[in-house]
């Protein structure tokens, strides 16, 4: 039996405890979680959950009633006197701490029991029990209530700003030919705006589908020692925004390829004219190979001349095919050919170019010949040989060779041989040296 000053302490103890759950209660009842679940047509598991929850909102109203008729008459009993007597303080000792609260199973919802526990038709359970089956049905509502508003707070306002922000991308997409069918960039983001249509339907009607709990959910129909107040903190968990992410970096993606669509736009004109450019720098170099190679084919005997190659046709076609694409803004398409224009266009110039250093190359080692001629002469002159008859017939026998048409390019090259051989018996050896450096 509990004494005066025990029962004083548990009064005390019991109506804080009330008073914080009635304040709970009322939270609870407030949440706008909880009124959103109220007002929405639900599926799935959301749907399911709710129906228990929702039962158990109710059930823990009529808990909190029992408890508060319990407690007020406890309180009843401890007002009779100031000092209580055995027979009182019998009283208040069963009704503190003994099975002294009737539960009427029969008023409660079926789906309720399987909160509360086992089902039957009249309970007598104490004060404690009946505080520790409101923790559990509290938590349970409680993470129901969360995890909706969680959800719903997170998702729906950002899948909103997503949706637009694709349909302004569509409309950009739209304007360099990019379309659902025409392309593929196109198709994705007519996929992409189905997979967030659905995926906002799917927030909207079952919330919890997107929620992923930090912890194991209360075990309904067992029995919890959380206070009410605990309970507020320990519905955590998480809102699974993967696919979420997973779209918005899609977006990304296709908005990349669209802003590389849009620098065409901008570009396109000045990348056909450098194309063009290209063109005409390679046909006039084969236009100089062409001239270059009836002048090798003149001034030079006995030669192999490769022949200089013409222009490319397809490569002129495919000029006027981006020439038609770019008027008619289609711009899709636009970019791998004039992608492979320019590559194609400089491997032209190259091509020309080495067709002309190729078409050059004997008039480039003729005149190679008459510089090193020209040079040995003036050799000749400082090493006080130049009037030496043999000198003098080897160097007008190698100029006669360079300087006349068709040159023939071996005879020469071996005639200025023999002049450089000529010039060796009257060098110094130190001059020899010089001399055998500079012809090499």
């Amino acid at each position: 039996m509990l004494s005066r000053e025990e029962v004083d302490r548990e009064l005390t103890r019991l109506t804080a405890e009330r008073e914080a759950v009635e304040a709970a209660l009322l939270a609870l009842q407030d949440h706008p979680g909880r009124r959103l679940l109220e007002g929405a047509t639900l599926t799935g598991r959301t749907e399911e959950r709710w129906q228990v929850a929702a039962q158990g909102f109710t059930l823990l109203w009529t808990y909190f009633d029992r408890y508060s008729e319990a407690l007020a008459a406890a309180r009843a009993v401890r007002s009779r006197r100031s000092r209580p007597g055995s027979p009182e303080l019998a009283e208040l000792s069963e009704l503190l701490r003994g099975r002294a609260v009737t539960v009427s199973g029969g008023q409660l919802p079926d789906a309720a029991h399987q909160l509360a526990g086992p089902a039957r038709l009249v309970e007598q359970i104490s004060l404690t029990e009946l505080m520790d089956r409101m923790n559990a049905c509290y938590a349970t509502v409680l993470e129901v209530v969360n995890a909706a508003d969680a959800v719903w707070s997170a998702l729906p306002a950002r899948i909103d700003l997503l949706l637009a922000e694709l349909r302004r991308v569509a409309s950009l997409a739209g304007s360099v030919g990019v379309r659902p069918g025409s392309h593929p960039l196109g198709d994705d983001l007519s996929v992409l705006e189905q997979e967030l249509t659905g995926l906002r339907a799917e927030v909207l009607a079952d919330p919890l589908a997107l929620w992923r709990p930090a912890r194991v959910p209360a075990q309904r129909g067992r029995e919890s020692t959380t206070s009410v107040v605990a309970a507020q903190q320990a519905a955590a968990g998480a809102v699974d925004v993967a696919r979420f992410d997973q779209a918005g970096r899609t977006l990304d993606s296709i908005r990349v390829e669209l802003e590389q669509l849009l620098r065409l736009r901008d570009e396109a004109d000045e990348r056909l004219h450098q194309v063009a450019d290209l063109l005409r720098r390679a046909d006039a170099t084969l236009g100089e190979a062409r001239q270059a190679r009836g002048e090798v084919l003149a001034k030079i005997a006995a030669t192999e001349v490769p022949a200089v190659p013409g222009p490319l046709a397809a490569l002129r076609d495919g000029v006027h095919q981006a020439a038609e694409l770019r008027q008619n803004g289609l711009w899709h398409r636009l970019a791998p050919l004039l992608d492979a224009l320019e590559e194609q266009a400089a491997q032209e110039l190259q091509r020309a170019r080495q067709s002309l250093t190729e078409v050059t190359a004997p008039l480039a080692v003729r005149a190679e010949l008459r510089g090193r001629l020209d040079a040995y002469k003036a050799m000749a002159a400082r090493l006080g040989v130049a009037e030496d008859p043999e000198v003098i017939e080897r160097y007008e026998k190698a100029r006669w060779l360079l300087w006349s048409a068709p040159c023939d390019l071996r005879a020469a090259a071996a005639a200025v041989t023999r002049f450089q051989q000529a010039l060796r018996p009257a060098a110094a050896p130190q001059d020899a040296r010089r001399y055998d450096g500079q012809g090499e």
